[in-house]
């Protein structure tokens, strides 16, 4: 088989006629993403190939580290073509790697490149990315419209005034939906030395002043209100770890007084305060409809040296394992019993706890929403062929793959979108392989139904976004 064909990761006939017929030309729903709205407002044109794929993405600056590479050439003071060669010589050693495929098939599918990554071709592709990528053709909207994508759901703190989302949304012709999404980490994560900062920048944006916890809440509330009256669909959380420690109110309130002048909360204390305050935007989400995104065992900054150097989302996070997988059915059961549970994501970075989290959330179930409790795509380290496998194995063999809501790209680069075509493909074949091993019928309503809805039409619906 030759590299990069039409036919990349179908195995069989039948993979790649459903493939074809069902799952190529849908239009993309991207509900988790971390590509920044002003590029898209002022319709940024990059530089060159290094900006678009090398000024923030660590997952390709691990596999230079890995490689040898002296930091100079992934985040120091080298010139772009420089950074952009030094990649390139390190790919070819990168076989079985995500990132060796998608940057294949991102050159290809934007730039009609069809030749290899390597050392000797770095300037002719460079070049020739270069004449492309300068023009207006090339700006972040007609990436965006080239992809295919109807909607994109951005992360963003509850202090954002939103600015750049109100003015795409007033945007004439602009072909796509970008729409806020709520993420209030900073507000959660009260053993951070910055804690008290962000408060005071939370009281700015709400304009209330916030001395008590009710005066967080209130902050909290009147935020989520603002995003929901710009179009906020779904919310986001990100956890080290799943926590679930029952707080009363006046326990919470005397935790946050001290996180706010600025003592050390940690531990126990740290946990009750998370908990009480999760258990509180969860209520609010289901009563503006939202879904809650629950990302977690992401273990942050192991390379403190690295970390004092470069900061956050610089490359050195891994997977965590917590095994406390009760605290999530604690924590979905306290809010099904007040009869306020929200339609709920739950992805774990463990992939070791696909299908507890599957038991878990179908424990919970219920009308009128099809798939109300989702086990969220394989993400981040896990969105290679075998854990985006292992992800539908799971889904499939404890509840129901047809109701699944599909992928997400999780990320900070425009042209990422073929990972959704990367999914779209390895599911065609994932279906395939059961009929061919006669567990599935031959059906071409049904597989139609199947494909179709796990790519497009069940986050749609799960959305509630109709006017698309």
């Amino acid at each position: 088989m030759s590299f990069l064909n039409d036919d990349l990761l179908l195995e069989s006939s039948l993979a790649k006629e459903l493939y074809q017929d069902y799952a190529k030309d849908l239009p993309i729903i991207d509900y988790h993403c971390h590509i920044n709205p002003d590029w898209i407002l002022e319709d940024k044109v990059f530089s060159d190939i290094t900006e678009l794929w090398l000024s923030g993405d660590h997952y390709k600056w691990r596999l230079m580290r890995n490689c040898g590479i002296d930091e100079r050439y992934i985040t120091g003071d080298a010139d772009n073509f420089e950074k952009f060669q030094a990649f390139c010589s390190i790919l070819p050693s990168c076989v079985n790697n995500p990132i060796y495929v998608w940057c294949h098939m991102e050159l290809k599918r934007y730039f009609g490149y069809n030749g290899e990554i390597n050392a000797s071709t770095a300037l002719e592709i460079y070049e020739h990315t270069k004449k492309i990528i300068n023009s207006p053709s090339f700006s972040a909207r007609n990436i965006i419209r080239q992809s295919n994508v109807q909607l994109l759901c951005t992360t963003d703190d509850p202090s954002d005034d939103l600015a750049a989302h109100n003015k795409l949304s007033q945007t004439k012709g602009l072909g796509f939906k970008v729409l806020p999404s709520f993420r209030p980490d900073k507000a959660l994560n009260i053993e951070s030395p910055g804690f008290a900062a962000y408060i005071s920048a939370l009281a700015e944006a709400s304009k209330i002043e916030i001395k008590t916890l009710d005066d967080l809440l209130d902050a909290l509330s009147k935020r989520l209100e603002f995003f929901a009256q710009n179009g906020c669909k779904v919310s986001d959380h990100g956890l080290t770890e799943f926590i679930y420690s029952e707080c009363s109110p006046k326990e919470a309130a005397a935790i946050f007084k001290k996180g706010l002048k600025g003592g050390k909360v940690i531990g126990e204390q740290a946990q009750k305060y998370k908990t009480f305050l999760l258990l509180y935007l969860a209520k609010l989400y289901k009563r503006y409809d939202m879904a809650v995104q629950l990302h977690y065992n992401c273990l942050r900054n192991n390379n403190s040296k690295m970390f004092y150097r470069l900061g956050i989302d610089t490359g050195f996070d891994s997977i965590n394992s917590s095994y406390k997988i009760e605290r999530l059915a604690k924590f979905l059961d306290k809010l099904e019993s007040q009869d306020s549970l929200p339609k709920t994501i739950v992805y774990s970075l463990d992939p070791n706890d696909n299908r507890a989290i599957n038991t878990i959330i179908n424990c919970f179930q219920s009308a009128p929403v099809k798939g109300k409790m989702q086990s969220g795509a394989a993400w981040w380290f896990n969105d290679t062929k075998s854990g985006i496998y292992e992800h539908l194995t799971a889904v499939s063999e404890y509840g129901v793959l047809g109701n699944f809501i599909g992928m997400l790209t999780d990320s900070r680069s425009l042209t990422s979108y073929v990972r959704h075509d990367y999914f779209r493909r390895i599911l065609c074949n994932f279906i395939a392989r059961a009929v061919l091993a006669g567990e599935y019928p031959q059906n071409p309503d049904n597989l139609k139904a199947l494909i179709q809805n796990i790519s497009y039409y069940n986050i749609k619906q799960y959305l509630g976004l109709n006017d698309l």
